[in-house]
């Protein structure tokens, strides 16, 4: 068992990653970071903890050294992961850090965690950025395409108010919500540049925020270079994502409601236009929660120890749990 530490449990992303954690057959969790939750049991606040005599405790990063951790997943704002990672560079760098935060997703000596994609450079790293949310459903739905792009494509993405945080704001606020959309950063979001930058070809990205509490759409419009229909572009995400069970690829348009608690990602709804066939679109969707944060951090886990991708999620068809 793999000794594994999560500090800055206490939001979203925590609550679906420590009962991912609490389960699996090859992680122990020996301590959980919470300053606000600190002495309180984390079975009191988080569901599927059941069993677990574990507190919540305030992990500051002189304690790492005494926790000899093998994995350490910081759940941190971002700008907070710095004294952590200094830490454990200098007394103990051969803990596996797994990164939700945007701190360290362009730094070069960093693997970029993004399994479909790099599960080579993932194997045995040490230290892993874990994608964005928006970002991975993004980077997904135009890998495949890398190549034929033509000009920028655009990704409107419409999230639920979970990828606001906890903070309260007018973007996790269910009355500002009701009956509304709020578009926000509509230009340089953190999460255009981390497309951008991890598939060296520039994109535009529009965010929303809607009433609806977890998942993603993702509506991608691009130009190829050349024409194809429709059941070509099925037939090439098909192929490219054989391997890679967490992705579910569709002629249908999916809807964030068939992917809410659910692993996976599922892509579809491809089309071409007649009058112009190298304009082509398509929706990805996923559960910001899940595939968009704590299940891609089990997934880099898994590689960084090297067990199957898949260990401890519990996968059915589909990506389904």
């Amino acid at each position: 068992m793999f000794k594994t530490i999560v500090v800055g449990a206490r939001g979203h992303t925590g609550a679906e990653l420590l009962p991912l954690l609490h389960r699996h057959p090859n992680f122990e969790l020996v301590a959980v970071g919470s300053g606000s939750a600190a002495g309180q049991k984390v079975s009191a606040h988080i569901e599927g903890m059941e069993g677990s005599k574990l507190e919540f405790s305030d992990i500051q990063p002189q304690a790492l050294a005494r926790l000899q951790a093998d994995a350490c997943v910081l759940a941190l704002p971002n700008g907070a992961a710095a004294g952590y990672v200094e830490v454990l560079d200098r007394v103990r760098p051969e803990t596996v850090i797994v990164d939700l935060s945007a701190d360290y997703r362009f730094d070069p000596t960093w693997a970029y965690g993004q399994p479909e994609r790099f599960a080579d450079r993932l194997a045995h790293a040490r230290r892993i950025a874990n994608p964005g949310c928006y970002a991975t459903a993004a980077q997904l739905a135009l890998a495949p395409l890398v190549g034929q792009l033509v000009g920028t494509p655009a990704a409107f993405g419409v999230s639920g108010y979970s990828g606001a945080g906890t903070a309260p704001s007018r973007r996790n606020d269910p009355q500002v919500l009701e009956d509304n959309l709020l578009p926000y950063t509509l230009v340089d979001h953190v999460h255009e540049r981390e497309v951008t930058h991890h598939l060296a070809h520039d994109i535009r990205f529009l965010p929303h925020v809607a009433s609806f509490f977890r998942g993603i759409s993702m509506t991608v419009a691009a130009e190829l270079i050349e024409g194809r229909t429709e059941q070509e572009l099925l037939t090439l995400f098909r192929d490219y994502y054989a391997g890679s069970p967490l992705v579910e690829v569709r002629a249908d348009i999916p809807e964030v409601k068939e992917i809410r608690g659910r692993h996976g990602v599922i892509i579809g709804g491809f089309a071409a236009s007649k009058a112009h066939p190298a304009r082509v679109s398509l929706v990805a969707v996923l559960d910001n929660l899940l595939k968009g944060a704590a299940t891609q951090a089990v997934q880099n886990l898994n590689l960084a120890f090297g067990l199957d991708a898949l260990a401890g999620l519990e996968v059915g068809e589909g990506g389904e749990r």
